[in-house]
């Protein structure tokens, strides 16, 4: 059953993967684009909401999820932004950085126990991060600023995990992501009003994409790793959502031609390798 999590999780972080791609393909403005990724999610998830509205989510889990959903609207806000001064990849690998966040906080919070061979699996795929980020072969200023605004997600979706983490053995998968839903709606449209106006889709060329998105990024990838919680520790959760910059770089190698360098694969592998000890924690 451990090792069907694990696949699960990695399976989920290939649909989480996709939304770089999405967000690329958008004609929408960025923050325009993550609203209404989570607006289309919520009458998709409304008739799984109403079979198990029967099992009551108490007040105070409801408000908590509505904080969490505008924390992932702030991660989403940032890492929409950041793709239009960087690569996918980089994009997703510094959204990404969440285990400084989550690791010791699970640690002083929730007393989880952390292993050696945990921290050797966490330090070697941070290690490996580092080196596919400095791999990168065209780095400019734009790049750099970028690349900030997307190490700055990781804060706010760390923040988003440790709240789901925290009610998830209360509340459903899909009661989260309805719930928070709302929470990441109001934000982000108050932030789409303010810095892009107001912005709908008018064709099917304009549409499809945010359907895409909130299909497979927000439903089936961030609905699967809240359902994911409830089955192992936030920690080694975000030690395996590391596996997102992997799979975006070769998403965006195949879809946009961004070329890895052999320095940038090397990253990969020790990636790959950190996870394979932090999984056996």
């Amino acid at each position: 059953m451990r090792y069907l999590y694990f696949f699960l999780t990695l399976l989920f972080v290939s649909f989480l993967a996709t939304g770089g791609i999405f967000v690329k393909l958008s004609e929408l403005g960025p923050i325009s684009t993550g609203f209404y990724r989570v607006l289309f999610s919520i009458p998709i998830l409304y008739p799984f909401f109403k079979i198990e509205k029967r099992n009551k989510v108490i007040c105070k889990d409801k408000l908590l999820l509505y904080i969490s959903g505008g924390f992932l609207a702030g991660d989403l806000i940032l890492w929409n932004i950041s793709f239009s001064y960087t690569t996918v990849a980089n994009a997703n690998l510094l959204a990404n950085l969440v285990p400084f966040s989550i690791v010791p906080a699970c640690y002083f919070l929730y007393k989880e126990k952390i292993s050696k061979k945990f921290l050797l699996g966490l330090f070697l795929a941070l290690l490996g991060l580092f080196i596919l980020i400095t791999g990168k072969q065209n780095t400019n200023e734009g790049n750099v600023f970028g690349d900030f605004l997307a190490f700055m997600t990781s804060i706010f979706y760390a923040l988003f995990l440790l709240i789901v983490y925290k009610v998830r053995t209360r509340v459903s998968s899909v009661q989260v992501m309805y719930y928070s839903a709302f929470g990441s709606v109001v934000v982000l449209l108050l932030a789409s009003l303010i810095m892009e106006g107001v912005s709908y889709p008018t064709s099917w060329r304009e549409l499809w994409p945010l359907i895409g998105l909130a299909i497979f990024s927000q439903i089936l990838g961030q609905g699967g790793l809240s359902y994911i919680l409830g089955k192992i520790s936030a920690s080694l959760a975000s030690i395996l959502v590391l596996m997102q910059p992997v799979i975006s770089a070769l998403y965006a190698y195949i879809l946009f031609h961004e070329n890895l360098s052999l320095q940038e694969i090397l990253g990969i592998f020790i990636v790959i390798v950190g996870i394979f000890f932090a999984k056996n924690k």
